[in-house]
């Protein structure tokens, strides 16, 4: 029943309400005060943060968030600091503002999550240029050994190949290369500045 229809007088008034009233009723757990209340000041927040949000789902959430509000600090209210529709057009308004700002902060997070999954990680450059520096070190440190050590290593650490097949490819006897693999690894090692 609105209350422009209601048939009994004393429970509910035909036109508006006292607010400041209603609200101080609302804060000692009037429901019949909070739905006067809520006839009173719902379209009017729902005004005020349709024209801060623009967006009318989100719009209507928000000015329910206000109503819920509304009547859970109804106790809050001062009579003598304002009226009681500028009291609740704040809180509407406020609520309006924080609603803007989340979908901003949100938009700002999505956006910056999404650039970083674009570039590559810190640690992932960093290993990159390490492991750059370190090919660099490698081919240097080759380039010191002989022909012959370098030949042999090339072939046992960077084709894969056994001992015995390097001795078989190179047509040498397996305790040569063994020996040319050793001389080559040494002077590597001291290169390269590994300790053993």
């Amino acid at each position: 029943m609105r209350a422009t229809e209601s048939s009994d007088a004393g429970t509910r008034p035909s036109r508006g309400v006292d607010l400041a009233a209603a609200l101080a009723a609302v804060a000692r757990g009037d429901q019949e005060q909070f739905t006067q209340v809520y006839d009173q000041v719902s379209a009017p927040v729902l005004g005020l943060v349709r024209s801060v949000l623009r967006d009318p789902a989100q719009s209507e959430e928000v000015a329910q968030e206000v109503l819920v509000e509304v009547w859970r600090t109804a106790a809050r209210f001062r009579p003598d600091k304002g009226s009681a529709m500028t009291w609740v057009m704040t809180l509407a308004h406020r609520r309006a503002v924080d609603r803007v700002r989340s979908v901003e902060a949100t938009a700002a997070r999505e956006h910056k999550a999404a650039l970083l999954d674009q570039t590559p990680a810190y640690d992932q450059v960093t290993e990159q240029v390490e492991s750059r520096l370190e090919q660099q070190r490698v081919r240097r440190c080759l380039g010191a050994l002989t022909s012959l050590q370098r030949e042999a290593v090339t072939l046992a650490y960077y084709r894969g190949l056994t001992y015995r097949e390097v001795a078989q490819l190179l047509t040498l006897p397996l305790g040569t290369v063994k020996t040319r693999l050793r001389d080559g690894l040494i002077r590597l090692r001291d290169c390269l500045g590994v300790t053993a």
